[in-house]
């Protein structure tokens, strides 16, 4: 089926059925909940919480450069994408990663996990609807319609919902628009990532992430000291460093899942999936809350939401098509570590 228009240099892009990648992108929203948590867990042991963003994103950036070496499909992908001759910010994604894991970082002791949440969720809903009206991703536009609009909105609710009872922080206003400034960088990385895949391969899209989001956060733990002074005091347990490898999981489900269903519903089935992920780790960790009635309800709401954007009637000629989050994530904070598509 010929695809709807697209913006000026977008490859058309043809994804797995929509039920498909909607089920890959909410386990990938699991591992985006235990890739929040493993990144708290590593920078608060480690002495600084900048240093799990910098571990998850050079352990993602080490196993993508392994694959790029192993595999010769993915250096077959970075030849088509050098030759597709994609407008310069199309290779720009993985910033939107970048920018949420580090503003986590500093935005969520003073919000709160609860109100930076709703407020990335926000900006993210505003995010995926502006950028699949715009045909940003591959497979062109869709239209701004009532379920889409309906859906965005019960997202927000959904995910307010279900962090009540969460601390709330101070309310700076600034913060607030940070974090949802953060949210439509993750709609953007999305999309990016997603447009590259199409010119080059899914490997392609997950390199230019990696090596676009890497520098950045390195630089940002560079300034903020915490490469100098005294060494970190770096744990033992290995599970804390799994981070990256959950990132290339997340990454590579984004884009499965944006040429199939578009921006929207993509960045809402995430968040189910984060919920869902953060109810099994209350619920399973040792010392958890258990199971929390708001965040199931919270779960359920967000996959019904995912359902609500995709209803009503398609454009002519368009398919329900087309963003690490993040890592970095997408990517929203379901629980107190950010996580991040990258």
């Amino acid at each position: 089926m010929t695809g709807a228009p697209t913006v000026a240099g977008a490859p058309a892009a043809r994804g797995l059925p929509p039920g498909a990648a909607l089920a890959a992108v909410t386990l990938a929203g699991v591992a985006s909940a235990a890739q929040g948590v493993v990144n708290a867990e590593l920078g608060e042991r480690a002495g600084d919480p900048t240093l799990g963003a910098l571990v998850n994103n050079l352990g993602g950036a080490l196993l993508v450069g392994l694959g790029v070496l192993v595999l010769p499909s993915a250096r077959t992908g970075l030849v088509a994408l050098r030759r597709a001759r994609l407008p310069w910010w199309a290779y720009l994604g993985g910033l939107g990663g970048a920018g949420i894991v580090l503003a986590g970082v500093y935005i969520v002791p003073v919000l709160g996990v609860a109100i930076f949440t709703i407020a990335q969720v926000a900006g993210g809903s505003l995010g995926g609807l502006a950028v699949d009206r715009a045909g940003l991703a591959p497979g062109g536009r869709l239209a701004l319609t009532r379920p889409r609009v309906a859906g965005a909105l019960l997202g927000v609710a959904a995910v307010t919902l279900a962090q009540l009872g969460q601390p709330v922080g101070d309310l700076a206003v600034g913060l607030v628009l940070l974090a949802v400034a953060g949210g439509l960088g993750v709609a953007l990385q999305s999309a990016l990532n997603a447009r590259v895949s199409a010119a080059g391969s899914a490997a392609a899209g997950m390199v230019v992430n990696f090596a676009t989001a890497t520098p950045v956060v390195l630089l940002v733990a560079a300034l903020a000291g915490a490469l100098t002074g005294p060494g970190p005091t770096w744990p033992g347990d290995w599970y804390l460093y799994t981070g990256g490898l959950l990132g290339v999981v997340i990454v590579a489900a984004l884009l499965v899942g944006v040429p199939s269903v578009g921006v929207l519903r993509t960045g809402l089935a995430l968040v189910a999936g984060q919920l869902g992920g953060a109810l099994l780790l209350d619920a399973l960790l040792p010392g958890g809350p258990g199971l929390r009635l708001p965040v199931l309800a919270g779960a359920l709401l967000t996959l019904t939401a995912t359902l609500v954007a995709g209803r009503g009637p398609r454009r002519s000629g368009s398919r329900d098509v087309a963003p690490p989050s993040a890592g970095g994530p997408a990517a929203s904070a379901a629980t107190a570590g950010s996580a991040t598509p990258g």
